[in-house]
């Protein structure tokens, strides 16, 4: 690789260290291959987190950045533009909500889910003020800003960011009698992932998230799925929710919405929850731009075909069977997740998460490790079985070689 004090094109020398990447540099990318300086070319099974759900480069998302490139990218939300109400409307008939609210990351459309609830607590449900709370799940990840590390459980994350925001209450992930243990008057929303990605790809027990819904419905709580990673084709249905047809009361989204070329979230529910926000209240200068609302319609369109949700769900089949066949073997300890979306433990005596994906990346193949012993495999949906298969002969090799 390049030498990081000699090439500005790999060296770190001058950026905060918050990230330990791989030893790869990128210069280029298409479809489910990204092409590094020296001209090697590696499949991408990681797809930015679930952001590049359609690839690198796809040419329907390029070409609608391209034509709103050349007539306005950012007016701010002081003026209205001529693609804004066509998203809001098209996005909310997506979710079967009425009402949107556009961010820009994905913890920013958290953020603002945070403060709806409260918001909808004290102006709808009657909660007295400054008393609001709202349930999340341990293993969380909503994001790395300062309030929402104060609910997160990874002392990673979490450590020296303190004091941390109150009003949380954390209960184990997919147990249901602890989430109702912990639901009062007080209670607002109950805040989950319907899959964690961060924490390894963990799916909830069957019927975990349709008990979530019942009770909340019954509590007068709000339920927000963060579908940031989960949601928009990931899973082979447009919702990791709708594997239990859950609807919740309101769904957070974010990465893929942006089609991996710019950054799109958004906050999606019903005229009686998001319509407690008046003006001055919330907002955001980049939120809902031209640019993002146009690469963002071209996303719905491209979902309302059905297509990349039916890719995942076959392609997601064959991935899992294929994964299992290695955990029977004892090439891999565990392999869990849905659609193309999968957690997978690595044995201590095959060496750790990060080493493995290092072994990976010598036979240019792209993920990422999380939490020491598993990584996640999360590939673009437009990777084909041939790719696929590829990139699973190349795991088998590096834990059996």
């Amino acid at each position: 690789m390049p030498n990081t004090h000699r090439d500005s094109t790999f060296s770190t020398e001058h950026s905060a260290h918050n990230y330990a990447p791989l030893p790869v540099v990128i210069a280029s990318a298409a479809g489910a291959w990204m092409t590094d300086v020296q001209g090697r070319h590696h499949l991408d099974m990681l797809a930015g987190y679930s952001a590049l759900n359609f690839g690198h480069g796809h040419p329907r998302l390029i070409t609608a950045a391209k034509e709103q490139l050349d007539r306005v990218t950012l007016t701010s939300r002081a003026f209205h533009h001529d693609r804004f109400g066509e998203f809001c409307t098209q996005l909310a008939d997506l979710c079967g909500m009425e009402m949107v609210l556009p961010m820009n990351t994905g913890a920013e459309a958290v953020e603002t889910a945070v403060k709806t609830a409260r918001k909808w607590g004290y102006r709808v449900k009657g909660v007295a003020p400054r008393k609001a709370r709202i349930i999340v799940a341990a293993g969380n990840f909503h994001g790395r800003t300062t309030t929402i590390v104060g609910f997160s459980t990874d002392d990673t994350a979490r450590a020296d960011h303190g004091p941390y925001t109150p009003g949380f209450d954390i209960v184990p992930y997919g147990d249901l009698a602890a989430l109702k243990a912990v639901m009062t008057d007080d209670t607002v929303a109950v805040l989950l992932e319907p899959i964690q990605g961060e924490a390894g790809v963990i799916v909830p027990p069957s019927g975990y998230l349709s008990g979530v819904r019942e009770l909340t419905r019954s509590r007068g709580v709000l339920f927000i799925c963060d579908e940031i990673q989960s949601g928009l084709g990931r899973t082979g249905r447009t919702f990791a929710c709708e594997h239990e047809q859950v609807v919740p009361d309101m769904y957070v989204l974010g990465k893929a919405l942006g089609g991996g070329v710019v950054p799109v979230s958004a906050v999606v529910s019903s005229a009686a929850v998001l319509g407690v926000h008046r003006p001055g209240e919330h907002g955001s200068t980049f939120g809902g731009n031209p640019l993002a609302c146009a690469v963002a319609l071209e996303v719905i369109a491209m979902l309302r075909t059905g297509e990349y949700q039916q890719r995942a769900a076959e392609l997601g089949e064959h991935l899992h069977h294929a994964l299992a066949s290695l955990t029977a073997a004892g090439v891999i300890q565990e392999a869990r997740g849905r659609g193309l979306w999968a957690g997978v433990d690595i044995a201590p005596e095959r060496g750790t998460g990060r080493e493995v994906s290092e072994r990976l990346l010598d036979r240019r193949v792209l993920v990422k490790d999380t939490h020491g012993s598993t990584i996640r495999l999360a590939p673009p949906l437009v990777i084909s079985k041939e790719e696929l298969d590829w990139g699973l002969e190349q795991l088998h090799s590096v834990l059996t070689g």
